[in-house]
């Protein structure tokens, strides 16, 4: 090779980086709710509306704001962001230092992406926000600083899209031309094949399904301190054929998580004529 080769790592964001949902750790709890009602209502007006859910938990987040006598700005997202509950080897950024040393031995790219129904703004309030090229994910429209309605909504199908975003190079969620035009597979930036999608579980699972059709691999990883029923919905993925691989979520050196994705790495810089 004489030169290197775009890949690409791509992160669901609750319960693949951070514990639970990011909206619970701080902001649910400031707005006098528990999760378990947060949610409930969320469902409530999904259903009875049948509405998009990640809209709905949107227009709630503003509702209970405002009702609080707190409208949502960018800056307090970005501190409840600041929150988040981060899994073993990411809060000091060791696992992106590594996995992109590890990378450029190969003569690989290694670029990292984060695809998540989320809200972007809290997600920009963590700690390890610049280890990414593009966060993807649910985000406000403002007016004089204040969030006045929901500006994009990532849910769990339309996830799969920003798969197709990242590997056209349209690093926004606007424009709709590109995304929908004709490029001959050798022209685009990061072919499917050169993708690892990290993801928990059912949420994620169009997006796991489609990038192993494509060629690319998707791990499923989970919180080890979850009760075995949810390990049990873990491991059909790989038997259903929907994941290639399923791990701890601890991204420290020597984890499994930490081989696997090296694994993968190295399968890739041999594909494209690496030899050590």
């Amino acid at each position: 090779m004489t030169s290197s080769t775009r890949c690409a790592i791509i992160y669901d964001f609750d319960g693949t980086l951070a514990k639970g949902n990011l909206q619970e750790t701080s902001f649910i709890p400031e707005v006098g709710l528990t999760k378990e009602e947060f949610w409930s209502e969320v469902k409530s007006r999904t259903k009875a509306n049948d509405a998009d859910e990640i809209l709905v938990y949107m227009q709630l987040m503003l509702e209970l704001s405002a009702s609080n006598n707190k409208p949502l700005t960018k800056s307090m997202l970005s501190n409840h962001g600041q929150a988040a509950q981060l899994f073993p080897g990411l809060s000091d950024k060791t696992w992106f230092k590594r996995i992109n040393q590890h990378a450029k031995k190969l003569n690989l790219s290694l670029e990292h992406y984060i695809i998540s129904s989320g809200i972007d703004e809290m997600i920009d309030g963590c700690s390890i926000r610049d280890c990414f090229t593009k966060i993807f994910a649910s985000k406000f429209i403002y007016e004089s600083e204040k969030a006045v309605w929901p500006g994009a909504g990532i849910n769990y199908t339309t996830k799969t899209q920003y798969l197709f975003r990242i590997n056209k190079g349209i690093n926004n969620h606007w424009d709709n031309t590109t995304i929908n035009s004709y490029i001959p597979e050798p022209e685009r930036p990061i072919p499917f094949e050169h993708m690892v999608f990290l993801g928990d579980g059912d949420t994620d699972i169009p997006t796991m399904k489609m990038l192993t059709y494509k060629g690319g691999n998707s791990i499923a990883v989970y919180d080890e301190s979850k009760n075995s029923r949810d390990l049990d919905k873990i491991h059909t993925l790989i038997s259903d054929g929907r994941v290639n691989f399923i791990a701890p979520a601890n991204y420290k050196e020597h984890s499994s998580l930490d081989i696997i994705v090296k694994g993968i790495i190295g399968r890739i810089a041999r594909q494209q004529g690496y030899r050590p």
